[in-house]
Protein backbone atom coordinates (compact mmCIF):
# COMPACT_ATOMS: atom_id res chain seq x y z
CA UNK A 1 0.00 0.00 0.00
CA UNK A 2 3.09 2.48 0.69
CA UNK A 3 4.07 2.06 -2.73
CA UNK A 4 0.73 2.90 -4.37
CA UNK A 5 0.63 5.65 -1.87
CA UNK A 6 4.27 6.81 -3.19
CA UNK A 7 2.65 6.47 -6.66
CA UNK A 8 0.04 9.46 -5.61
CA UNK A 9 -2.49 7.17 -5.23
CA UNK A 10 -5.48 7.25 -2.66
CA UNK A 11 -5.38 3.68 -0.96
CA UNK A 12 -7.35 1.33 1.65
CA UNK A 13 -8.19 -2.02 2.32
CA UNK A 14 -11.27 -3.28 2.40
CA UNK A 15 -12.53 -6.20 4.05
CA UNK A 16 -15.24 -8.46 2.42
CA UNK A 17 -17.74 -11.17 4.30
CA UNK A 18 -20.96 -12.43 2.64
CA UNK A 19 -22.70 -10.82 5.19
CA UNK A 20 -21.45 -7.38 4.30
CA UNK A 21 -21.52 -8.23 0.44
CA UNK A 22 -23.80 -5.00 -0.20
CA UNK A 23 -21.76 -2.57 1.50
CA UNK A 24 -18.44 -3.96 -0.05
CA UNK A 25 -20.09 -3.44 -3.51
CA UNK A 26 -21.18 -0.09 -2.97
CA UNK A 27 -17.85 1.10 -2.12
CA UNK A 28 -15.70 -0.93 -5.17
CA UNK A 29 -18.10 0.99 -7.44
CA UNK A 30 -16.61 4.36 -6.24
CA UNK A 31 -12.95 2.68 -6.89
CA UNK A 32 -10.58 3.07 -10.16
CA UNK A 33 -8.81 -0.23 -9.14
CA UNK A 34 -9.50 -2.75 -7.20
CA UNK A 35 -6.53 -5.69 -6.44
CA UNK A 36 -8.64 -8.56 -5.16
CA UNK A 37 -7.16 -11.21 -2.47
CA UNK A 38 -9.82 -13.96 -1.83
CA UNK A 39 -9.01 -17.56 -0.80
CA UNK A 40 -11.09 -19.79 -3.68
CA UNK A 41 -11.61 -22.64 -1.11
CA UNK A 42 -11.57 -21.83 2.60
CA UNK A 43 -13.47 -23.19 5.55
CA UNK A 44 -14.51 -19.69 5.47
CA UNK A 45 -16.91 -19.85 2.50
CA UNK A 46 -16.23 -19.22 -1.16
CA UNK A 47 -16.37 -16.71 -3.83
CA UNK A 48 -20.07 -17.35 -5.32
CA UNK A 49 -21.30 -14.14 -3.40
CA UNK A 50 -17.78 -11.92 -4.67
CA UNK A 51 -17.26 -12.65 -8.07
CA UNK A 52 -20.82 -11.05 -8.98
CA UNK A 53 -19.26 -8.08 -7.22
CA UNK A 54 -16.28 -8.11 -9.03
CA UNK A 55 -17.93 -8.50 -12.25
CA UNK A 56 -20.61 -5.54 -11.94
CA UNK A 57 -17.75 -3.15 -10.54
CA UNK A 58 -15.26 -4.49 -13.81
CA UNK A 59 -18.28 -3.51 -16.02
CA UNK A 60 -18.69 -0.19 -14.50
CA UNK A 61 -15.20 0.88 -15.22
CA UNK A 62 -13.22 -0.38 -12.51
CA UNK A 63 -9.72 -1.87 -12.87
CA UNK A 64 -10.21 -5.41 -11.49
CA UNK A 65 -7.55 -7.73 -10.94
CA UNK A 66 -7.36 -10.78 -10.81
CA UNK A 67 -10.99 -10.72 -12.94
CA UNK A 68 -13.20 -13.25 -12.09
CA UNK A 69 -12.91 -14.52 -15.60
CA UNK A 70 -9.18 -14.49 -15.71
CA UNK A 71 -9.50 -16.73 -12.78
CA UNK A 72 -12.09 -18.95 -14.34
CA UNK A 73 -8.95 -19.23 -17.47
CA UNK A 74 -5.69 -19.49 -15.73
CA UNK A 75 -6.25 -20.38 -12.13
CA UNK A 76 -7.95 -23.88 -12.58
CA UNK A 77 -5.94 -27.30 -12.99
CA UNK A 78 -7.28 -27.35 -16.20
CA UNK A 79 -4.81 -24.60 -17.58
CA UNK A 80 -2.50 -27.65 -17.34
CA UNK A 81 -4.02 -29.74 -20.14
CA UNK A 82 -4.78 -26.89 -22.13
CA UNK A 83 -0.93 -25.82 -22.40
CA UNK A 84 0.45 -28.93 -22.40
CA UNK A 85 2.06 -28.28 -25.45
CA UNK A 86 3.88 -25.45 -24.57
CA UNK A 87 7.54 -26.09 -23.33
CA UNK A 88 6.29 -26.49 -19.06
CA UNK A 89 4.04 -28.91 -20.08
CA UNK A 90 3.80 -33.13 -19.42
CA UNK A 91 2.01 -35.98 -20.06
CA UNK A 92 -1.45 -34.46 -18.93
CA UNK A 93 -4.59 -35.87 -19.48
CA UNK A 94 -8.14 -34.74 -18.52
CA UNK A 95 -11.01 -36.72 -17.29
CA UNK A 96 -13.99 -35.48 -18.37
CA UNK A 97 -16.72 -37.85 -16.50
CA UNK A 98 -16.38 -41.12 -14.76
CA UNK A 99 -16.59 -43.24 -17.43
CA UNK A 100 -13.74 -41.73 -19.09
CA UNK A 101 -11.27 -42.00 -15.62
CA UNK A 102 -12.66 -45.91 -15.11
CA UNK A 103 -11.43 -46.55 -18.75
CA UNK A 104 -7.91 -44.84 -18.97
CA UNK A 105 -6.36 -44.73 -15.56
CA UNK A 106 -5.29 -47.93 -15.51
CA UNK A 107 -3.50 -47.89 -18.41
CA UNK A 108 -1.97 -44.75 -17.43
CA UNK A 109 -0.89 -46.04 -14.31
CA UNK A 110 1.05 -48.41 -16.07
CA UNK A 111 4.04 -46.21 -17.05
CA UNK A 112 4.14 -45.06 -12.65
CA UNK A 113 2.71 -43.28 -10.37
CA UNK A 114 -0.09 -40.35 -11.71
CA UNK A 115 -1.17 -37.29 -9.78
CA UNK A 116 -5.03 -36.76 -10.51
CA UNK A 117 -5.69 -32.91 -9.19
CA UNK A 118 -9.40 -31.21 -9.07
CA UNK A 119 -9.82 -28.99 -11.36
CA UNK A 120 -10.42 -26.25 -8.43
CA UNK A 121 -8.15 -27.50 -5.71
CA UNK A 122 -5.77 -25.47 -3.51
CA UNK A 123 -3.55 -26.06 -0.75
CA UNK A 124 -3.15 -29.53 -1.27
CA UNK A 125 -6.65 -30.00 -1.07
CA UNK A 126 -8.27 -31.93 -4.09
CA UNK A 127 -4.43 -33.38 -5.32
CA UNK A 128 -3.67 -37.06 -5.02
CA UNK A 129 -0.65 -39.40 -5.64
CA UNK A 130 -1.78 -42.45 -7.12
CA UNK A 131 0.30 -45.99 -7.78
CA UNK A 132 -0.41 -49.60 -8.51
CA UNK A 133 0.47 -51.67 -5.14
CA UNK A 134 -0.62 -54.88 -6.38
CA UNK A 135 -1.98 -56.09 -9.90
CA UNK A 136 -3.95 -58.70 -8.45
CA UNK A 137 -3.11 -61.42 -10.80
CA UNK A 138 -5.98 -60.76 -12.54
CA UNK A 139 -8.51 -59.19 -10.16
CA UNK A 140 -9.39 -56.12 -9.02
CA UNK A 141 -6.15 -53.92 -8.83
CA UNK A 142 -5.32 -52.12 -5.31
CA UNK A 143 -3.44 -48.58 -5.55
CA UNK A 144 -1.46 -46.94 -3.22
CA UNK A 145 -3.34 -42.94 -3.03
CA UNK A 146 -1.55 -40.32 -0.94
CA UNK A 147 -3.70 -37.16 -0.55
CA UNK A 148 -1.59 -34.23 -0.66
CA UNK A 149 -2.88 -32.04 2.34
CA UNK A 150 -0.67 -31.66 5.14
CA UNK A 151 -0.67 -34.49 7.49
CA UNK A 152 -2.33 -37.47 4.87
CA UNK A 153 -0.75 -40.55 5.46
CA UNK A 154 -1.29 -43.08 1.99
CA UNK A 155 -4.17 -46.00 2.17
CA UNK A 156 -4.70 -49.03 0.06
CA UNK A 157 -8.08 -49.33 -2.14
CA UNK A 158 -9.36 -51.29 -4.95
CA UNK A 159 -9.05 -48.92 -7.67
CA UNK A 160 -12.63 -49.05 -8.77
CA UNK A 161 -13.67 -47.97 -5.23
CA UNK A 162 -11.18 -45.27 -5.46
CA UNK A 163 -12.76 -43.67 -8.81
CA UNK A 164 -16.19 -44.47 -7.36
CA UNK A 165 -15.45 -41.75 -5.39
CA UNK A 166 -15.14 -38.73 -7.93
CA UNK A 167 -18.91 -39.84 -8.82
CA UNK A 168 -19.61 -36.92 -7.04
CA UNK A 169 -17.31 -34.78 -8.05
CA UNK A 170 -17.76 -35.33 -11.90
CA UNK A 171 -21.58 -35.17 -11.13
CA UNK A 172 -20.91 -31.16 -10.44
CA UNK A 173 -19.30 -30.62 -14.19
CA UNK A 174 -15.85 -30.72 -13.13
CA UNK A 175 -12.99 -32.08 -14.93
CA UNK A 176 -10.33 -34.28 -13.44
CA UNK A 177 -6.75 -33.62 -14.24
CA UNK A 178 -3.57 -35.97 -14.85
CA UNK A 179 -0.21 -35.59 -14.01
CA UNK A 180 3.01 -38.29 -14.14
CA UNK A 181 4.77 -37.71 -10.62
CA UNK A 182 7.99 -36.07 -11.11
CA UNK A 183 10.60 -37.92 -9.07
CA UNK A 184 12.78 -35.03 -8.60
CA UNK A 185 9.90 -33.63 -6.39
CA UNK A 186 12.41 -33.99 -3.27
CA UNK A 187 14.17 -31.43 -5.13
CA UNK A 188 11.98 -28.59 -3.88
CA UNK A 189 8.86 -26.60 -5.91
CA UNK A 190 10.18 -23.51 -7.64
CA UNK A 191 7.43 -20.29 -7.14
CA UNK A 192 7.90 -17.43 -9.71
CA UNK A 193 5.90 -14.74 -9.15
CA UNK A 194 4.81 -12.39 -11.85
CA UNK A 195 3.43 -9.04 -12.63
CA UNK A 196 1.03 -9.27 -15.76
CA UNK A 197 3.76 -10.16 -17.83
CA UNK A 198 7.52 -10.00 -16.28
CA UNK A 199 8.76 -11.52 -13.82
CA UNK A 200 9.30 -10.10 -10.40
CA UNK A 201 10.75 -12.85 -8.31
CA UNK A 202 10.99 -16.53 -7.32
CA UNK A 203 10.30 -18.82 -4.20
CA UNK A 204 12.14 -22.07 -3.72
CA UNK A 205 10.86 -24.53 -1.25
CA UNK A 206 11.24 -28.19 0.28
CA UNK A 207 7.68 -29.20 -0.06
CA UNK A 208 6.63 -32.88 1.78
CA UNK A 209 3.54 -33.47 -0.08
CA UNK A 210 3.05 -36.63 -2.25
CA UNK A 211 6.66 -37.84 -0.86
CA UNK A 212 6.87 -40.85 1.32
CA UNK A 213 6.16 -40.32 4.98
CA UNK A 214 9.62 -40.46 7.16
CA UNK A 215 10.25 -43.19 9.66
CA UNK A 216 9.50 -41.00 12.41
CA UNK A 217 5.81 -40.65 11.70
CA UNK A 218 3.47 -37.41 9.98
CA UNK A 219 4.57 -35.52 12.73
CA UNK A 220 7.45 -35.65 13.28
CA UNK A 221 9.81 -32.28 11.91
CA UNK A 222 11.33 -34.10 9.02
CA UNK A 223 7.88 -34.71 7.61
CA UNK A 224 7.12 -31.02 7.35
CA UNK A 225 7.78 -28.65 4.36
CA UNK A 226 11.01 -26.67 4.86
CA UNK A 227 10.58 -22.50 4.10
CA UNK A 228 10.14 -20.90 1.21
CA UNK A 229 13.28 -18.67 0.20
CA UNK A 230 12.50 -15.81 -1.85
CA UNK A 231 15.02 -14.51 -4.49
CA UNK A 232 14.46 -11.53 -6.72
CA UNK A 233 14.02 -11.62 -10.25
CA UNK A 234 17.73 -11.75 -11.60
CA UNK A 235 18.17 -14.73 -9.50
CA UNK A 236 21.00 -16.67 -11.22
CA UNK A 237 20.06 -19.86 -10.81
CA UNK A 238 16.66 -19.34 -12.89
CA UNK A 239 17.64 -17.61 -15.52
CA UNK A 240 16.69 -19.91 -17.63
CA UNK A 241 12.76 -20.15 -16.14
CA UNK A 242 12.81 -16.19 -16.03
CA UNK A 243 13.44 -16.50 -20.12
CA UNK A 244 10.84 -19.18 -20.99
CA UNK A 245 8.30 -17.51 -18.76
CA UNK A 246 8.69 -14.15 -20.50
CA UNK A 247 9.77 -15.29 -23.90
CA UNK A 248 7.66 -17.97 -24.99
CA UNK A 249 5.68 -19.54 -22.01
CA UNK A 250 3.31 -16.49 -21.01
CA UNK A 251 2.97 -15.41 -24.54
CA UNK A 252 2.15 -19.15 -25.32
CA UNK A 253 -0.16 -19.26 -22.42
CA UNK A 254 -2.26 -16.02 -23.77
CA UNK A 255 -2.65 -16.97 -26.98
CA UNK A 256 -4.18 -20.24 -26.31
CA UNK A 257 -6.54 -18.76 -23.34
CA UNK A 258 -7.37 -15.30 -25.69
CA UNK A 259 -6.03 -13.20 -22.74
CA UNK A 260 -4.67 -9.72 -23.69
CA UNK A 261 -1.81 -7.90 -21.78
CA UNK A 262 -4.51 -5.60 -19.55
CA UNK A 263 -5.96 -8.63 -18.59
CA UNK A 264 -3.07 -10.50 -16.98
CA UNK A 265 -3.12 -10.29 -13.34
CA UNK A 266 -1.20 -7.58 -11.65
CA UNK A 267 0.26 -10.37 -9.63
CA UNK A 268 0.06 -13.82 -9.68
CA UNK A 269 2.51 -17.27 -9.64
CA UNK A 270 3.60 -20.34 -11.85
CA UNK A 271 4.51 -23.13 -9.35
CA UNK A 272 7.26 -25.78 -11.07
CA UNK A 273 8.81 -29.09 -10.24
CA UNK A 274 11.81 -29.84 -11.39
CA UNK A 275 11.50 -31.91 -14.46
CA UNK A 276 14.35 -34.11 -16.26
CA UNK A 277 17.47 -32.88 -16.54
CA UNK A 278 18.72 -32.44 -20.03
CA UNK A 279 21.92 -33.91 -22.08
CA UNK A 280 23.86 -31.13 -20.70
CA UNK A 281 22.70 -31.35 -17.09
CA UNK A 282 20.15 -28.63 -17.30
CA UNK A 283 17.53 -28.06 -15.86
CA UNK A 284 14.08 -28.83 -17.26
CA UNK A 285 10.71 -27.37 -15.45
CA UNK A 286 7.43 -28.81 -15.18
CA UNK A 287 4.27 -26.64 -14.42
CA UNK A 288 2.08 -27.77 -11.46
CA UNK A 289 -0.14 -24.84 -10.91
CA UNK A 290 -1.02 -21.55 -11.54
CA UNK A 291 -2.36 -19.28 -8.74
CA UNK A 292 -4.25 -16.52 -9.41
CA UNK A 293 -6.83 -14.88 -6.64
CA UNK A 294 -4.81 -15.44 -3.62
CA UNK A 295 -1.16 -14.29 -4.18
CA UNK A 296 0.72 -14.62 -0.40
CA UNK A 297 3.13 -13.97 0.50
CA UNK A 298 5.45 -12.59 -2.33
CA UNK A 299 9.23 -11.54 -2.87
CA UNK A 300 9.78 -7.85 -1.41
CA UNK A 301 11.08 -7.60 -5.40
CA UNK A 302 7.84 -7.59 -6.67
CA UNK A 303 6.67 -4.58 -5.15
CA UNK A 304 7.71 -1.87 -7.50
CA UNK A 305 6.62 -3.56 -10.57
CA UNK A 306 3.61 -4.71 -8.65
CA UNK A 307 2.49 -1.32 -7.82
CA UNK A 308 3.51 0.51 -11.24
CA UNK A 309 1.32 -1.99 -13.26
CA UNK A 310 -1.50 -1.41 -10.54
CA UNK A 311 -1.23 2.64 -10.60
CA UNK A 312 -1.12 2.48 -14.38
CA UNK A 313 -4.42 0.72 -14.42
CA UNK A 314 -5.85 2.81 -11.96
CA UNK A 315 -5.13 5.84 -13.47
CA UNK A 316 -6.99 4.22 -17.44
CA UNK A 317 -9.14 3.59 -15.61
CA UNK A 318 -9.97 7.14 -13.40
CA UNK A 319 -9.16 9.12 -16.81
CA UNK A 320 -12.41 6.65 -18.68
CA UNK A 321 -14.39 7.25 -15.49
CA UNK A 322 -14.34 11.05 -14.92
CA UNK A 323 -14.68 11.81 -18.71
CA UNK A 324 -18.30 11.29 -17.78
CA UNK A 325 -18.40 12.46 -14.41
CA UNK A 326 -16.58 15.88 -14.88
CA UNK A 327 -14.39 15.31 -11.44
CA UNK A 328 -10.33 15.48 -11.04
CA UNK A 329 -9.71 12.76 -8.14
CA UNK A 330 -6.89 11.64 -7.42
CA UNK A 331 -7.10 7.79 -8.51
CA UNK A 332 -8.38 5.25 -5.59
Amino acid sequence: MAALRELGGEVEAIGYADETAGTTRDRLLTCDGVMVWADPISDAGDRSRLDPILREAAAAGVSISAHPDIIAKMGVKSVLHATRALGWGTDTHRYADLEELRALLLERLASGPRVLKENRSNGGRGVWRVEVADRGGGAQPIVSVLHAARDSVPFKIPLDALIARFAPYFERGECLIDQPFQPRLGDGMIRCYVSEGTVVGFGHQLIRALLPLPAEGVDSPKAQPGPRVMQPADAGAFQSLRDDMEQSWIPGLQHILAIEHDELPLLWDADFLYGPKDDRGSDSYVLCEINVSSVAPFPPSAVRQVADAAYRRAVAAHERRVAGRGTTASPA
